[in-house]
């Protein structure tokens, strides 16, 4: 039995030791945290990538809510959604489908990356706060401040969901956001 367990210790150890190393010098910041990818045996695998795509927002800074519904015909809507600069969206995400799905921000290559690890470690589950998973029939929340302009992606990386087209982009607008009626609790993003 110790045989086995020191086997294991050492596969986990290689496998964070490589995972840090795969991002040595991709220009990624080391995350701030130790949050990220959860496999089932409780290790993590965390990704620094959020410095392109902006920082995790705070509640109270909320501009606004986009409601986004994800489904089994492998589909976000809206696929496209419109932001300013500086904007924090609260992205309330529903899965009306009969699967797990997920809504994880980020460049087009980081999604690449964490897809081909989702495909070799399919029950891993995110942790970060650009990114969550949702069981069918549930919802859960991202607030996420959109600092750069430029395009953001987002994606289901569940293994054959990126492939079937389950994607889509946050467009940023350079400058400042509007004032928004947040006293009102914000309002929904419609399809641009």
């Amino acid at each position: 039995m110790k045989l086995h367990q020191l086997t294991f210790a050492l596969a986990a150890g290689l496998f964070v030791a490589g995972s840090a190393l795969a991002h040595e010098g991709d220009g990624h910041a080391a995350p701030a945290t130790t949050t990220g990818h959860v496999h089932a045996d409780g290790h993590e695998h965390g990704h620094g990538d959020t410095d392109a795509i902006g920082v995790a927002g705070q509640p109270d800074k909320v501009t606004r809510t986009v409601n986004v519904d994800m489904t089994d015909a492998m589909r976000f809507n809206p696929s496209s959604v419109r932001v300013r600069q500086g904007e924090t969206i609260r992205f309330v995400v529903k899965n009306s489908g009969q699967v797990k799905h997920e809504f994880v921000l980020g460049t087009e290559a980081a999604l690449k990356e964490h897809y081909e690890l989702m495909k070799k470690f399919p029950e891993m589950e995110h942790a970060d706060p650009n990114q969550i998973t949702v069981a069918p029939g549930q919802s859960g929340e991202v607030v996420w401040q959109f600092t750069k302009a430029g395009q953001v992606d987002f994606a289901c990386l569940q293994p054959g969901h990126y492939d079937a087209g389950m994607k889509g982009a946050v467009k940023v607008a350079a400058g400042k956001p509007a004032k928004s009626a947040q006293a009102s609790g914000g309002h929904a993003d419609r399809k641009h």
